[in-house]
């Protein structure tokens, strides 16, 4: 008999195994389950009163008037305002996804070191991040309003203009001074992201690229980047994610105008399901909308780890 063995069988027959880790399985199903039933009344449960909606003809004051499916995901492509709006908020998202993270990327590397602004500056950076987009869009408002905003009265004192700046007059200039306002309430933000990122970094892998003589270019490009991958990787998840469910800014900024050139996708949701009172349109717009995002959030996460094996 080989005595080594006789503590091994002891423990694995020792009584009351079984149940003390039926014991722990009820504990752990125990405090996961307010997190459950959370998810399943907010989410679930809506997601799938949304696929319902999606299904039938069913309308914000008259409720369910029975099964007309596909006809919702049919008038979509009838919709003169459906494949303007996709073209915008793609348009948008490009636009807002480049600059954010170049100018967060930029001003990480700025604070990045610790001296004596560095407190100060990040603080600056991050202070818009602090009021709500509402409250940003209808400061940018006022601060766009050609009658009592502050930029065009003292230019046309100095006679440097004749009439006052139409900031939303354009498609472009709605766009660009939306962009504007997007970037500078969040720019700080992914500022943060990525300085969190560039402080994982070991120093002693910069300390070896400069004993080699590599440039600052050459340590960017070849070691910073490489090594920010993943939260370049989050920022882009985050940034592409928001844009393309951008609607309050452009809501009160321009409500569409001019002509409509202004509307996004989330914005035609709206309208659909409170201004036509359709709300199985909205239902079948909402779910496209979501699955559009589903796959780019997977299609980023899949190339994140095939970068990090690679």
């Amino acid at each position: 008999m080989d005595l080594t063995d006789a503590p091994v069988r002891a423990s694995a027959t020792k009584p009351g195994t079984s149940g003390w880790h039926r014991a722990r399985r009820r504990l752990g199903l125990l405090y996961a389950a307010p997190t459950a039933i959370y998810v399943a009344i907010f989410f679930v449960i809506p997601l799938l009163l949304v696929v319902r909606m999606s299904f039938g003809n069913w309308t914000l004051l008259g409720g369910d008037k029975g099964l007309n499916f596909p006809d919702n995901y049919l008038a979509l492509g009838k919709n003169t305002l459906f494949g303007p709006a996709v073209i915008f908020t793609i348009e948008y998202t490009i636009i807002v996804t480049i600059l954010l993270i170049g100018l967060g990327l930029g001003l990480a590397l700025l604070v990045q070191e610790g001296g004596r602004w560095s407190g100060f500056l990040r603080t600056s950076f991050l202070l818009p991040g602090a009021i709500g987009l509402a409250t940003a869009s209808l400061l940018f408002w006022g601060f766009y309003s050609p009658s009592i905003g502050p930029i065009s009265p003292p230019l046309e004192a100095l006679g440097l203009i004749h009439d006052p700046i139409q900031f939303l007059e354009t498609s472009l200039r709605a766009l660009l001074s939306t962009t504007f306002l997007i970037v500078w309430k969040y720019a700080g933000f992914y500022m943060l992201i990525l300085l969190v990122g560039l402080q994982a970094i070991p120093s002693e892998v910069y300390e070896a690229a400069a004993i080699d003589g590599a440039s600052w270019s050459q340590t960017l490009r070849r070691i910073t980047l490489p090594l920010l991958r993943p939260s370049l990787a989050l920022a882009l998840i985050l940034s592409i994610t928001g844009s393309l469910l951008a609607f309050d800014q452009f809501y009160i900024l321009t409500k569409g105008a001019p002509d409509n050139t202004t509307v996004t996708v989330v914005q035609l949701i709206y309208r659909e399901a409170f201004q036509r009172q359709n709300l199985g349109t909205a239902a079948a717009l909402s779910l496209i909308v979501l699955a559009v995002l589903l796959v780019l959030n997977a299609a980023q996460f899949r190339g994140l780890r095939s970068a990090e094996r690679g």
